[in-house]
């Protein structure tokens, strides 16, 4: 596997010269926009890595799964998704139209802005600090890593210019579906976002999810079956923003980016898999990242779609 993954590594690194770095977040501005690492999970709990694979990075969108499950496990399924779909929109992730006119009146699903807002109000805690620290320790938790943290530039970075998720948040408050103050759950959404992971942190998380909920590693069941199902078919459906249709054929993994430059995918009952690429396309997804997914999805034979 660590041949295959270099092979991977040194084609998909030539993809990235097509992207950008994300700018409308000044922190994340800085990234090497070549950067690019690669690590899979597999079954057995082995891990194996290619390039920036350690390299530390945001997790933005990403950081949606884990909210999720988190609150899935603390809250219950139906206190989710009795305030947040499961449809994708095929808009873009900060896109506040269809919340404004869909019939059901709430976020069509958890991984764009408007439904993981919601979902990060259901976080338990007394505060935004001690709500994200309970988050990171669900993180750490999931990923096998004990003290994970949260970059504190990017998330001042991210609340000084949320202009736009203010005004999604405000409008769910109007709907009845936040719980809390306005500004507090929103400051747990930022520090949430600026939660710090790698490559193979996602890796092992994707694992997880790939096992249906069992941690190859220490072979112990970290959620229910049930649970990382669920995860799995949003991931495919809703992942990718509002390119999920287009990597669902391309790719046929059950995937969730975020602009951070991470992807995290699934293959079921094979292996998780963790990308870091921060240069973007259009649509806010890794390129060398999806490059490095779709060969070796084909190479491998990883298509589960």
């Amino acid at each position: 596997m660590n041949d295959r993954l270099l092979s991977v590594h040194s084609r998909a690194s030539a993809r990235a010269s097509s992207g950008r770095v994300a700018d409308y977040i000044p922190a994340l501005s800085g990234a090497d926009p070549s950067a690019l690492g690669i690590a899979a999970t597999d079954a057995e709990g082995a891990t194996f890595r290619a390039g920036a694979s350690d390299a530390r990075f945001t997790m933005q969108s990403i950081s949606k799964v884990f909210a999720l499950a988190y609150v899935m496990a603390e809250r219950g399924e139906e206190a989710v998704f009795s305030r947040v779909g499961m449809e994708p929109t095929g808009d873009p992730f900060n896109s506040i139209i269809r919340l404004e006119t869909s019939a059901g009146r709430k976020p069509f699903n958890p991984f764009i802005n408007a439904g993981a807002i919601v979902v990060s109000g259901l976080m338990p805690g007394s505060s935004p600090e001690d709500r994200a620290g309970r988050f990171r320790a669900f993180v750490g938790s999931m990923t096998g890593r004990e003290g994970v943290e949260q970059d504190d530039a990017v998330y001042a970075s991210e609340k000084s210019t949320a202009a736009r998720n203010r005004s999604i948040a405000w409008f769910l408050k109007e709907l009845g579906l936040l719980p809390g103050e306005v500004e507090e759950t929103l400051d747990l959404y930022f520090r949430q976002c600026a939660t710090l992971i790698d490559a193979v942190d996602l890796s092992r998380a994707g694992a997880v999810l790939a096992m249906d909920g069992v941690d190859p590693v220490s072979r112990s069941r970290f959620l229910p079956a049930a649970t990382a199902r669920t995860i799995k078919s949003l991931m495919a459906t809703c992942g990718m923003y509002d390119g999920s249709g287009e990597f669902a054929v391309k790719v046929g993994i059950p995937a969730k980016s975020g602009v951070g430059g991470g992807i995290m995918a699934a293959v079921r009952g094979r292996m998780g898999l963790g990308t870091y690429g921060p240069a973007l396309d259009e649509r806010g997804n890794s390129v060398a990242g999806m490059e490095a997914l779709r060969l070796l999805s084909d190479e491998a034979g990883l298509r589960v779609l």
